[in-house]
């Protein structure tokens, strides 16, 4: 009987958090230079939660240039261009070889910054991938033994249906996955609010208590973005 395989590096796909740039729909209950302190605290909370892990390689997928918030110990590789669906792709064909000779893989977003007590548990052992839906419909980590880029070309992105579309698109190629946990995707006011709750320790929910006094209950809409 094989022990657990966790995963040998994990990506985080990521934006530079510029004011403007990220967490748009967040501006107009809270300024950009807000939002964007919120986006940064979100980003070192899930490096942090990655960095921890032990034997693990982590590596910031960012779309902009790096800052003085990146640990010496990340290593920094742009996206690719186009859609969503090909950067995963690109990003996993960066970290895995052409063999999968360096996975698994796992590839997180930064909008979960509570993702850290569900990192140590992921294992791939019996399974070619994993799949951690996120409560909107979309999936807040993915993971791969072997890059494919066809498992991710076409998928609808940022949609109610992303999750379940990337599931179908997994299983349709043969490939056995293992769920992983729900989590809350922090997009909105309300999502800002239930993940501070549940993470009260992370820099996510001190930035948040910082800011939350500006975004009482039937506050102005939220922007859309």
């Amino acid at each position: 009987m094989t022990g657990p395989t966790p995963p040998r590096v994990v990506v985080v796909l990521a934006k530079e958090p510029l004011p403007g740039k990220v967490k748009t729909r967040l501006i107009g209950r809270l300024t950009a230079a807000e939002a964007a302190g919120l986006a940064r605290a979100a980003l070192a909370d899930t490096l942090d939660a990655v960095r921890a892990l032990p034997g693990v390689r982590t590596v910031l997928a960012l779309d902009g240039r790096p800052g003085p918030w990146v640990p010496p110990d990340v290593t920094v590789v742009p996206q690719a261009s186009g859609g969503l669906d090909r950067r995963i792709a690109a990003a996993f064909g960066d970290v895995l070889g052409p063999d999968g000779e360096q996975g698994p893989a796992l590839l997180v977003g930064m909008d979960t910054p509570q993702l850290g007590p569900l990192l140590p548990a992921v294992d791939f052992a019996g399974h070619d991938a994993v799949l951690g839906m996120a409560d909107d419909g979309g999936y807040w980590a993915v993971g791969l033994r072997r890059p494919d880029p066809a498992l991710f070309h076409g998928v609808p992105m940022s949609e109610p249906v992303t999750g379940q579309a990337q599931l179908d698109r997994l299983r349709g190629a043969g490939l056995r996955v293992r769920l992983l946990p729900p989590l809350r995707d922090v997009d909105t006011v309300p999502d800002a609010a239930a993940v501070a709750r549940a993470a009260p320790g992370t820099r996510f929910a001190r930035a948040w208590a910082a800011v939350s006094h500006r975004v009482p209950a039937g506050a102005g809409p939220e922007r859309r973005g």
